[in-house]
């Protein structure tokens, strides 16, 4: 017998009233193993990906799409909201009576899950993915306070431009500069959770980075400086730590484990990070920056059309956060990242290309109203939507979105190389969402300036590409022969509210 229809849950907070929902549409409490949140997405982890009600799940409305990267389910909800459902939603799971074992209803339907699970395994957990991600989920945590700190930042550099506001502008500096003075800190502590460590030994393992008596140790015949190093000197020294406490484990006796582990776990993991690492780091770091800037001022037109041609498929991956230690890198280095704003032009070629896909098919209401309802979510940087909704099932047009973001990066790349650079203070934002964080070395209005001119390039290109390239002429005809089968005669009725038409899937190509 099939289920009944999902009823929405009316309660008065709507986070809590959307966890509810998502919690039953997914199998309820004892098929969730564990639940996370990123900027836009709720990442659950499955014991029976079968158990799930797909349609229902994307038909929801605080839903935008829905995404499958490995074993993790994610539902994109879009930037602060993702955060706040996660919350409720693992209060609820807290509640929740332990499951029975009629979480699995029949037999097959469990034999499908795990072969479903086995396949995506197969294909997706190789190690380098896997590394990857792992290391992305040391520092998606940090974003927040990355994006609050760096518009904190840009707020004080107007003021002190200015001249205005001179009493607050110290204790704007203070605010902006303290999290950033101490990330070190933050990425040893969630390193050493993702890879099975003692959080606040990874973090004490970690603070030497930035400790400022390191002044006066020398390391090859250099002298270290406070924060040399940065994240990815952090990085390494928890990674080692967890590698040292883990072996003590296997073999320190349970009576001194207290005293013995985390001792000889911060002293072997100090000695190598300062005599060592902090200055391998330093170097890497440096050449990061060193690099990044090289690449954008001499090759900027090309090297702005490949990062932003390619970017899309990386976020179709999920690998696009595995960028984001070389843009913290970055911003600790220069104040800010010169890579973000090349790689954002991957979402106004979406943008653009989702336009055009609009205008060329006015006999399909099901795939304009998708359109209508993901359009705004892509303005303001969060692209799933449109990529897993309109773009990627249309095939063609996912490609000339990313010819739309190579347009666009092209043209921020070439004010890089004519001496006008780019780069936003934080990470995490994109599209109209990064104005407040954009910064570079003319000043703020020669950043805005700059950017806004590559999202209008990536917007047109992108529609115009679309447009004529974006479909064969018998995707045309076979795409606007939908027709609406509803007794409705009055065409100016809204797809959004008017009946069933609204909760359809897109027509594939």
């Amino acid at each position: 017998m099939p289920d009944r229809p999902h009823r929405p849950d009316r309660s008065d907070d709507p986070h809590r009233a959307t966890a509810r929902d998502l919690l039953a549409l997914v199998g309820g409490p004892g098929n969730v193993t564990s639940a996370a949140h990123c900027m836009t997405r709720l990442r659950l982890a499955l014991t029976d990906r079968a158990a799930v009600r797909d349609a229902e799940v994307r038909a929801h409305p605080a839903v935008l799409g829905v995404v499958e990267d490995g074993d993790t389910y994610q539902i994109v909800l879009g930037p602060g909201r993702a955060a706040r459902v996660t919350r409720a939603f693992e209060d609820l799971r807290a509640q929740a009576p332990a499951p029975g074992p009629a979480v699995l209803t029949a037999d097959a339907l469990a034999a499908r899950g795990t072969a479903l699970r086995a396949e995506r395994k197969r294909r997706n957990a190789t190690p380098g993915k896997l590394l990857l991600r792992r290391i992305a989920a040391v520092f998606v945590p940090l974003i927040p306070a990355l994006i609050g700190c760096g518009i904190i930042a840009g707020l004080n550099g107007l003021l002190v431009n200015a001249g205005l506001l001179p009493w607050l502008t110290p204790v704007l500096g203070a605010l902006a500069s303290g999290f950033m003075a101490l990330l070190a800190v933050f990425v040893g502590i969630n390193t050493a959770q993702e890879f099975g460590g003692t959080p606040v030994i990874g973090g004490a393992a970690a603070a030497v980075v930035v400790f400022p008596g390191v002044t006066a140790i020398s390391a090859f015949g250099h002298p270290l400086a406070p924060g040399q190093g940065g994240v990815l000197g952090a990085l390494g020294a928890a990674l080692l730590a967890t590698a040292i406490e883990k072996w003590c484990r296997r073999w320190v006796p349970e009576t001194v484990d207290v005293i013995v582990t985390p001792t000889l776990t911060l002293l072997l993991t100090g000695l190598v990070t300062v005599y060592g690492l902090m200055y391998a780091a330093g170097e890497a770091a440096r050449a990061i920056g060193l690099g990044a800037n090289w690449l954008l001022v001499h090759t900027g037109v090309l090297a702005g059309l490949v990062l932003g041609g390619l970017f899309l498929p990386l976020v179709m991956l999920g690998l696009h956060q595995a960028l984001i230690p070389l843009h913290t890198t970055l911003i600790e280095q220069q104040g800010y990242t010169v890579l973000l704003p090349v790689l954002a032009m991957a979402g106004a070629g979406q943008v653009g290309a989702a336009v055009a896909v609009f205008v060329r098919l006015r006999g399909n209401r099901t795939i304009r109203a998708t359109i209508r309802s993901a359009l705004p979510a892509g303005l303001v940087g969060v692209g799933e939507p449109l990529i897993y909704g309109v773009s990627l099932p249309l095939g063609r047009p996912f490609v000339t979105a990313c010819a739309g973001g190579a347009a666009g990066g092209a043209f921020v790349g070439l004010f890089s190389m004519l001496g006008t650079q780019v780069g936003s203070t934080a990470i995490g934002p994109s599209g109209w969402a990064l104005f407040p964080l954009v910064q570079g070395d003319r000043g703020f209005a020669a950043a805005v300036a700059v950017y806004g001119g590559g999202l209008l390039v990536g917007y047109v290109a992108g529609f115009l590409v679309t447009y004529f390239f974006g479909f064969t002429r018998q995707a045309l005809v076979e795409l606007n022969a939908e027709q609406d089968t509803r007794p409705d005669t009055d065409p100016g009725s809204d797809p959004h509210t008017d009946g069933p038409d609204a909760q359809r899937e897109p027509a594939p190509a």
